[in-house]
């Protein structure tokens, strides 16, 4: 280790040690809205000199090596959970900053909100040139830290249909992230999901229909930028209409150009026009732009040059996907895709295999004249300009004492039930079970599905229920479950007056099958639904389920299997609460998008007042 960097890990430990020591500059003031960034110009910004970069008001003169040139535009990842201050994991990261110098850090799932905090502002002492923070906050804070408030994703706003619930989400990431040091939202996804079959996309989608993709997205993004935070709108030029997950194999969208600017740039077009901050590249070939044997869109110039940054008038930050995905290492090699992403048009070179590695590469790429200094340059300066917008020559650091009132309010709370509510969608209710007649609530068993990261699927429906019906036993089961597990859920089933069957199932990261429930817990349900069983499915995820179990008479849409969304659940099998969303998407092969049967919740507490009931 360098003595600088020495002298760095020295600083970040006693920050780390402090726990929620404060911090050593002063705070800043909560931040304010980020200027949306002008799309009239006639071309992209120009080239900056070598030597020197003043890419906007903020940033101040700075002179950058070749290689400290490449670092900027490098995002490694680093895990979001607790460091000790001897750990390894800090040590390295620390490196990174100092000695690499790398433009920032993509934070993945963590802990509590205090140990990040402290944790980013100890990197961003150990940085010469402040970090631009990001993070993957597509359905709110909770997706990625403990305390953070839980939202029921993209899909249920899609089924509430509200831009204004898509601006209060977008609002409420940005305060919650901005309080703990992240500053760019790789959210939202505006993918057009009109495969039934996608793996990865599914529920994290708005829904269907381009124009409504294109409309709650571009709410989204005003409720991140005028409350601080830069927005990512991904995956470019779409990423919906695909059955691959493209962490492991390359997916094609097989569509013509026409076929493209009707359904999936239409949402990308919105979000250049609201002044998204970055687009995200999909590692996606898509032969009708740019030919059969064409790199990914990652990868391509008629992809992210001409279409993107020529066609649709997009100046700001171009971020790869994930660089360390099958899709792009398996084909091209880790070092050599990210220099061919940067000859392509891309400024921000995401989580690569080894962003030293990718650093050399770059820079040894630029001093051999395979890619020109002007394109290096013209990443540098977007992404200066990116860290000005936020403040980060100002304010770099967050005041730890100040995460508590920013993060996990009730108020926030409030609304994150409120639209969670609003979001279920009854599909089907042939038997009339929604809300549960009071003769079936007298012993009711419910069953949960779901794998190792839905450990407490159904914890949160279960406290809800009880008080209001005289028995709830609980039941799970996982993917490894077998034919001993189904024949007690069998007997089980037998004696209740109503079955809560509970499907916890999404779109997962090198687990293409997960957005499915395994076959044999969709034949128990279709076959307890056979036997005449009053059976309520509960999709807690991907809505698509419902069509390998469509023998069962009652289904409900909840897209998420949040505490909130599962309380949501319990209200409207209670009756407290009315049942008012509509599917944002098809489900195969009788439930078009619209669908959705309307529950009007408890009747209206008689007015107070004076004759005939009349409130004065």
């Amino acid at each position: 280790m360098t003595h600088r960097s020495a002298s760095v890990a020295v600083l970040a430990v006693g920050l780390l040690a402090a726990g929620c020591a404060r911090v050593i500059a002063t705070a800043a003031a909560p931040p304010g809205p980020v200027p949306a960034p002008d799309t009239s110009a006639a071309g992209p910004p120009p080239a900056v000199p070598a030597a020197a970069f003043t890419p906007g008001p903020g940033v101040p003169p700075l002179s950058l090596t070749l290689r400290e040139k490449a670092a900027q535009l490098v995002m490694p990842w680093i895990a979001g959970d607790y460091w000790a201050t001897d750990a390894a994991a800090l040590d390295s990261a620390l490196r990174l900053a100092a000695d690499d110098g790398v433009g920032g850090f993509i934070v993945g799932v963590g802990s509590s909100p205090y140990d990040i905090a402290v944790k980013l502002n100890a990197l961003q002492h150990a940085a010469r040139v402040p970090l631009l923070i990001a993070s993957d906050l597509e359905s709110g804070l909770s997706a990625r830290v403990r305390g953070g408030t839980a939202f029921p994703g993209n899909m249920a706003l899609g089924a509430t249909d509200r831009e204004l619930d898509a601006y209060e989400v977008g609002r409420v990431v940005a305060l919650e992230g901005r309080a703990i040091g992240i500053h760019l939202d790789f959210a939202p996804v505006v993918d057009v999901n009109n495969n039934p079959r996608n793996p990865i996309i599914n529920v994290r989608s708005f829904g269907e229909n381009p124009q409504r993709v294109a409309d709650l997205g571009s709410a989204f993004i005003r409720g991140l930028r005028e409350h601080g935070m830069l927005s990512t709108a991904k995956h470019f030029p779409g990423h919906g209409d695909t059955g691959v997950d493209s962490h492991i194999a390359l997916p094609e969208i097989t569509g013509s150009r026409s076929r493209l600017d009707s359904i999936e740039l239409v949402p990308f077009r919105a979000a250049v026009r609201e002044g998204t901050d970055a687009v995200m590249a999909g590692h996606l070939a898509v032969p009708g732009l740019a030919g059969a044997d064409a790199p990914p869109a990652t990868l391509s110039p008629v992809v992210l040059d001409t279409l993107l940054r020529g066609d649709l008038g997009f100046h700001g930050l171009i971020v790869t996907d994930a660089l360390n995905m099958g899709a792009i290492v398996s084909r091209y090699g880790a070092s050599q895709a990210a220099v061919r992403a940067l000859e392509a048009g891309a400024d921000v070179l995401l989580m690569p295999v080894s962003a030293r590695a990718t650093i050399d590469a770059v820079a040894d790429a630029v001093a051999r004249g395979e890619v020109s200094e002007a394109r290096l340059d013209s990443s540098v300066a977007r992404v200066l300009a990116a860290k000005a917008r936020v403040g980060l020559f100002r304010q770099r650091l967050v005041d730890v004492d100040r995460v508590a009132q920013a993060v996990g309010t009730a108020a926030d709370a409030a609304l994150a039930q409120d639209i969670s509510q609003r979001s279920l969608v009854l599909v089907k209710d042939s038997l009339g079970l929604v809300p549960l007649p009071a003769a079936r609530r007298r012993k009711v068993l419910l069953v949960a599905y779901g794998d190792e990261n839905s450990r407490d699927v159904g914890a949160a429906l279960a406290a809800a229920l009880r008080g209001s019906v005289d028995t709830v036993r609980a039941m799970r089961l996982w993917p490894a479950s077998g034919p001993a597990s189904f024949d007690s859920v069998r007997s089980a089933a037998a004696g209740a007056g109503a079955v809560l069957f509970l499907a916890a199932s999404r779109p997962t990261a090198w687990h293409p099958d997960a957005v499915d429930i395994p076959d044999g817990v969709a034949a128990l349900m279709s076959q307890l639904a056979a036997d005449g069983a009053p059976l309520v499915a509960v999709s807690l995820g991907s809505p698509y389920v419902l069509g390998q179990i469509l023998p069962v008479s009652t289904f409900v849409a909840a897209w998420s299997d949040t505490d909130p969304i599962e309380r949501a659940v319990a209200r409207a099998l209670l009756g407290l609460a009315p049942v008012t969303g509509r599917l944002p998407v098809s489900l195969p092969p009788a439930y078009p998008a619209g669908t959705g049967l309307v529950r009007a919740g408890p009747p209206a507490a008689p007015a107070r007042g004076g004759a005939g009931g009349a409130v004065p």
